[in-house]
Parts: C-alpha cells; structure tokens; sequence
C-alpha cells in the first residue's frame, strides 16, 4: 500500500491541557528535553530522537477537556529494562502512575507502565516482549507485575 502522505519527516500533535506549567514540567520529565518555546498560550516541545513536535495549548474558552476520546499516548522503548527505569524515574519525578510495570499477555503481550498527565491525559510506555519473555506467559493471561509490591490487593 501506498502511504497518503509523501516522505514524512516529522509527526505533530497538539493537545489542549488544564494547566500549562504543570503540564510543561510532566512532559519536559517526560520526553528528557527542555521545551523550545513557552510562551502564556503555549508550550512546544521538539524531540528528534522521536520526530516528534508536541505543542500544548491553553484551554482559552474553558472548555470542559475530554481526556476520554484522545485514548493515550504511547511511547515505545527498548526493553524491560527501560520499562522499569522509567518507572523509578516517574516515581522520582511526581507522576501519577496508573499501572504499574506489569506484562500483559492479552491482545498484543507487551510490557507496560501507565501514567497519567496532570490534565488526566493516560500515557503508556511499553516494550514488545522477546520470543524469550513470550515463552512465561501464564495460562490463564494473569498480567504478570514487575515490581514486587506493586500487584493490586485483592478484596
């Protein structure tokens, strides 16, 4: 198939959040780069290891933010290890976690870690799991967690 868009070089999105220092601070921890810009209106954001140019925006009107339509945004890294590293490095920043570091093996299996924007925006960070890491999935596809201490308490 034929791609719409001819040679890509870059992807771009802007999201509207709650509150812009708060969320500068999240996503500058998030991405590992100082914005590029900030003024009152906006902050933006370039990350070239990810082509990405991420702007976040004032909510001007003060219109009620639906973090429900824009599902998450997902950022993928290389293995366990880096799943686990940012989950120390989140931890150590403030952020809110969702999910702990858990493998999944329903749907696509990955390993995965949870976090959540301060406007509410989800943000998932995950790794493919090797053929090796495919061969210790459970039975019955219990998300198996990563860090002891961080399963959920049974009622």
């Amino acid at each position: 198939m034929t791609a719409m868009i001819a040679e890509p070089r870059e992807f771009h999105m802007s999201i509207r959040v709650a509150d812009l220092g708060a969320s500068t601070l999240f996503y500058e921890a998030l991405f590992g780069v100082p914005p590029r810009d900030m003024t009152s209106r906006y902050t933006t954001f370039i990350v070239p290891h990810l082509a990405l140019n991420f702007v976040l925006l004032v909510n001007d009107k003060g219109e009620t933010l639906d973090t429900y339509s824009l599902y998450h945004l997902g950022l993928g890294v290389a293995d366990r290890d880096a799943v686990l590293t940012s989950y120390h490095r989140a931890v150590a920043a403030g952020a809110t976690i969702v999910k702990p570091p858990r493998t999944t093996w329903r749907g696509l299996p990955l390993l995965e870690l949870w976090l959540r924007d301060p406007t509410g925006y989800s943000v998932e960070i995950y790794a493919r799991l090797t053929p090796a890491e495919l061969t210790a999935m459970p039975d019955d596809q219990t998300p198996t967690y990563l860090v002891p201490g961080t399963e959920p308490v049974a009622a």
